[in-house]
């Protein structure tokens, strides 16, 4: 299966916290918080559409301003999400700047506070200088983002203030049988995305797909229904799912909602400032151990554990942190553990 998503950290496990998510087969990308992020291309942050923001401790927010500057001559709006107190931070921010040579700029931030039980968006546009603009306000289901082909949800965690996790799940995946493919006498294109939108989009079986592509120089196509294709050319099968959760203390009722929010996850991406031989500074601090990010993988079936987020005390120890990730994770002395120590280990930024 070709993955739809392709996930990596923005900085490496002892930087700040950051999560780049390409999705694939759209062309655009989602950026999980906001720490220090200079790291990335501005192509990368380009094609950033939606930001969401875990709360706003300056390890987590400090990027924000290196994502304005990039996008504050682009013709697009920059959706973002975050915890109660999100569109105070991002105003004040804003404030921060003198706004009087953008009264033509198209760009704006539209901003998308989600509380416990209900969601305020707020419109910052880049003509008006930043003055807010309220919008209307919504009731909190859990998900914040519907769209055909994934959706993205949240959870409300303790770190003395509401820190949001959060998982991408694509809804199902589409897969192209390429030697039935060879059997219609059809060639690969960009048809392809069009036939998959419109199985996602559930259209009618007389819908018509028009199929193009190159052949010895010259331009062929074929027109098929819908029909005929959705269950000869194209299998659907399960969709891929990442989680994110940072910075939130270790509770029966903490776990619990990390555990439903990452259920089943193929990347469950996941912090782990401390050892475990130092838990009272976790708790203190409000944060994970390795070994209760291994817990938590376990709890939510995750498929990989990628942990990161880890404290500056453990420098040049990284390994102890992976360690003792893996060994909770898939289970001390489980045959075969060796080899797969290199799950836990978070991707190269």
């Amino acid at each position: 299966m070709n993955p739809a998503f392709s996930a990596r950290l923005v900085n490496g496990p002892f930087g700040d916290p950051g999560l780049y998510i390409h999705l694939r087969l759209e062309g655009r990308a989602l950026l999980f918080d906001l720490g220090h992020n200079n790291a990335l291309p501005a192509a990368d942050l380009f094609r950033v559409s939606h930001v969401f923001v875990s709360h706003c401790h300056m390890d987590h927010f400090i990027g924000f301003d290196h994502v304005l500057r990039l996008l504050l001559a682009r013709d697009k709006t920059l959706y973002l999400f975050g915890p109660p107190g999100i569109r105070a931070c991002v105003e004040g921010k804003l404030r921060g700047y003198t706004w009087n040579l953008v009264d033509n700029y198209e760009f704006a931030i539209e901003v998308a506070e989600v509380a416990p039980d209900h969601v305020q968006r707020t419109l910052f546009p880049a003509a008006t200088g930043f003055t807010p603009k309220p919008l209307a306000a919504e009731p909190f289901t859990g998900t914040l983002l519907d769209e055909p082909k994934f959706r993205v949800r949240t959870a409300h965690l303790d770190h003395r203030i509401h820190s949001l996790g959060f998982a991408l799940e694509e809804k199902t995946h589409l897969n192209v049988d390429t030697t039935v493919l060879e059997r219609l006498h059809l060639k690969g294109g960009p048809w392809l995305s069009e036939l998959k939108r419109a199985l996602q989009q559930r259209e009618p079986d007389e819908t018509l797909i028009t199929a193009c592509w190159r052949e010895k120089g010259q331009e062929v196509s074929q027109t098929l229904s819908l029909g005929e294709l959705r269950d000869t050319l194209v299998k659907e099968t399960r969709g891929q799912k990442i989680a994110y959760v940072v910075d939130t203390i270790f509770t029966p009722e903490n776990a619990a909602r990390i555990a439903t929010l990452a259920q089943g996850a193929d990347l469950f991406f996941c912090e782990s400032p401390f050892l475990n031989e130092d838990e009272d500074q976790a708790t203190r601090r409000y944060h994970l151990t390795a070994r209760q990010a291994g817990l938590l993988g376990r709890m939510a079936r995750a498929e990989k554990l990628m942990v990161f987020h880890f404290s500056p005390r453990y420098s040049g120890q990284a390994d102890r942190l992976y360690r003792e990730a893996q060994e909770t994770f898939y289970g001390r002395g489980e045959q075969g553990n060796e080899n797969k120590e290199e799950n836990t280990r978070s991707p190269s930024p």
